[in-house]
């Protein structure tokens, strides 16, 4: 027997663990951590309809930070901009696979396998699916510890910054592409946070 069905909730902010009367889910009235005093529920509040907000709007966000220049490189008159498959393209063009491999996964295939993992689970708890609970409760804990590993690129522009400061000379500058790119970065992490993985065997719960 787990938690859920003896009414015992955890509490987000300090993790306790407390058992509600049955009689007191009904009302409306707040129900409050007793060590802490945070509110809380049996589920997180929303959680899908919030996930689906941040996911969709990082999904949106996925195009043009691929599509629109990454980096902005001026050199004395000449100007150019690269995009962030540009940039893969010239790493493995000078040899510098290794490092081309790492940006594709970490700006690329990591970005994106998020998101359509987040839309997996969201739909599968949507579905009331019972297939395989504990490969889906693993593939969110990969989901939610690989995404920062995303802010690679972004760290990467902001180190170029700093070290090529050279006036009029030489300046590099963030594209739009690196704006969309570090929004989709944040939007994944808070829509992997605000998932509840609890939902995953809640259908599994009702077979008790």
């Amino acid at each position: 027997m787990s938690a859920a069905p003896q009414e015992v909730w955890t509490c987000l902010e300090c993790s306790q663990s407390s058992r509600v009367a049955a009689s007191r889910e009904d009302r409306r009235s707040r129900i409050l951590c007793p060590r802490c005093h945070a509110e809380i529920s049996r589920r997180k509040p929303g959680s899908l309809s919030h996930t689906w907000a941040l996911v969709i709007s990082a999904g949106l966000l996925y195009v043009p930070a691929n599509a629109y220049p990454f980096l902005n490189i001026k050199i004395l008159a000449q100007h150019e901009s690269s995009t962030i498959l540009a940039g893969i393209h010239q790493l493995f063009s000078s040899g510098m696979w290794g490092v081309a491999i790492i940006i594709f996964f970490a700006s690329i295939l990591v970005p994106l396998l998020k998101i359509l993992g987040l839309i997996f689970l969201l739909l599968s708890v949507q579905r009331h699916s019972q297939k395989s609970p504990r490969v889906r409760a693993r593939l969110y804990r990969i989901i939610r510890s690989i995404g920062r590993w995303s802010m690679i690129d972004v760290f990467v522009v902001s180190l170029m910054i700093a070290l090529v400061s050279l006036g009029q000379v030489a300046t590099i500058e963030p594209g739009p592409g690196a704006t969309c790119f570090g929004l989709v970065v944040v939007l994944t992490l808070i829509a992997a946070e605000s998932f509840d993985p609890r939902s995953i065997w809640d259908e599994m719960e009702k077979q008790l």
